[in-house]
Formats: C-alpha cells, sequence, structure tokens
C-alpha cells in the first residue's frame, strides 16, 4: 500500500512541476509579445512624430 502512496505522490509531484514549467513557458511568451509589441507602436510613434505637418514637403519650392 506504502509503494502506491508514493507513486502517486511522485506522479502529483511531476504533474505540478510539470504545470508550472507550462505555466512559467507561456508567461515568457506572453511577456516576449507584449514587448514585441510596444516596440513596434513606440517605432511607428517616432515615425509619425518624425513626420512633416501636412501641406508641407508636398511640393518642392524652387524659390527657395
Amino acid at each position: 500500500m506504502l509503494g502506491t502512496m508514493d507513486t502517486d505522490l511522485a506522479t502529483s509531484i511531476m504533474a505540478a512541476q510539470s504545470s508550472a514549467s507550462r505555466f512559467a513557458a507561456q508567461v515568457a511568451i506572453v511577456k516576449a509579445n507584449h514587448q514585441a509589441e510596444l516596440a513596434l507602436v513606440q517605432m511607428v510613434d517616432e515615425l509619425v512624430r518624425a513626420a512633416p505637418p501636412p501641406g508641407q514637403g508636398a511640393k518642392v519650392d524652387k524659390l527657395a
């Protein structure tokens, strides 16, 4: 009877560790995706802020 209890406990511990590892991997993936999206948003924000105002740069002023 003790052998079965030890095996059940070991199986439960292994399952819990596997579940914890899977959760940690999922958190790492979500974090990496979030950081990538944040980098994209920052890049787009920089491009938008650097763009000339509307009406500027549309034509070349040869008299300038």
